[in-house]
C-alpha cells in the first residue's frame, strides 16, 4: 500500500488531518477512506455484504444476471467477458464474477482504485474465493479512455456494463452515510452519455446500463429491453443473441 500511495504522489503522515478533508488510512488490515475516522469506505469481497450477496443473492435469478444474459448461456461451456467501465466499489462486478464471468473493472478515481487494489489483495488470499484471481482484473483509467483503448486493441468483450453515478433524489438523511461520503467524493459522471456509443461499438453481445428508476435513458437512447427492480432498472442494448 505504501508503494501504491507513493505512485499516486500521496502525502503520508502518522496523524489524521483536522480540517475535515477526505483521507486514506490503513487499519485492521484494510485500507479505507474517511473524513472523521468513523464513517469509512472500504472494499471487502471476502467478507461482509459482498460475501453475503454471493451466497444468498439469488444467483442467476438476480436482475443484474438476467440483464447481462447469464440466464441464456451455460458458463461451464462458454466464458463471458464483461467490461465494467464504471466499476466504483466493484460490488456488481464481484457478483458477476462469482457467477462465472470474467470481469474487467475500470475505475478512474485513484483513491477508489486503491481501495479496489486492497480489496483484491485480501480476496486473492481468501480460501472462499479460489476463482477470484482468474476472473477479476482492475485498471485505473477514465471510462472513455478504457473503452477507446479496448476498441483500438480489438479486445473481445461480450458485455459492457455501465453504472454511472447519478444524483440521489432522496433527501440526504435517507442516503446511507458511507454512500453519501462516496458520492461527495466521486461526484456525478457528467460525461456518462458519451460512453454509450463506444460501449455499443465494443460489446459483441449487449450493453447493460444500471440506472435509478427516475433517471433518463443514457444518451437519450431507447434500450432494446429493460429489467426493473424496486428502485433501479437495467437498460439493455442488444447487439446480438447470447447463444
Amino acid at each position: 500500500m505504501i508503494e501504491l500511495a507513493e505512485s499516486f504522489g500521496w502525502n503520508m503522515t502518522n496523524k489524521a488531518p483536522t480540517d475535515n478533508q477526505l483521507f486514506a488510512a490503513f487499519d485492521d488490515g484494510k485500507l479505507f477512506l474517511t473524513r472523521d475516522s468513523k464513517t469509512k469506505i472500504f472494499v471487502d469481497f471476502a467478507e461482509g455484504a459482498s460475501a453475503h450477496r454471493q451466497k444468498f443473492g439469488g444467483g442467476k435469478n438476480q436482475a443484474i444476471a438476467k440483464a447481462v444474459g447469464l440466464n441464456k448461456i451455460d458458463l461451464a461451456k462458454k466464458s463471458l467477458h464483461v467490461f465494467d467501465a464504471t466499476a466504483g466499489m466493484g460490488k456488481d462486478a464481484f457478483v458477476l464474477a462469482s457467477l462465472g464471468c470474467n470481469v474487467t473493472l475500470v475505475e478512474r478515481q485513484q483513491p477508489i482504485y486503491a481501495l479496489l487494489i486492497d480489496g483484491f489483495r485480501r480476496a486473492k488470499t481468501s480460501s472462499h474465493l479460489p476463482w477470484f484471481d482468474e476472473r477479476m482484473t482492475v485498471i485505473n483509467a477514465p471510462a472513455q479512455q478504457a473503452l477507446t483503448d479496448a476498441l483500438a486493441e480489438k479486445q473481445l468483450v461480450d458485455v459492457v456494463y455501465l453504472d454511472p453515478m447519478f444524483p440521489h433524489r432522496e433527501k440526504s438523511a435517507a442516503v446511507k452515510k458511507d454512500m453519501a461520503l462516496f458520492q461527495t467524493f466521486v461526484g456525478t459522471d457528467d460525461d456518462a452519455d458519451e460512453l454509450l456509443p463506444n460501449a455499443i461499438q465494443l460489446a459483441q453481445k449487449r450493453v447493460v446500463v444500471k440506472r435509478p428508476d427516475y433517471a433518463p435513458f443514457l444518451n437519450n437512447q431507447q434500450p432494446s429491453t429493460q429489467i426493473k427492480t424496486k428502485k433501479n432498472r437495467f437498460d439493455v442494448y442488444v447487439n446480438a443473441a447470447m447463444a
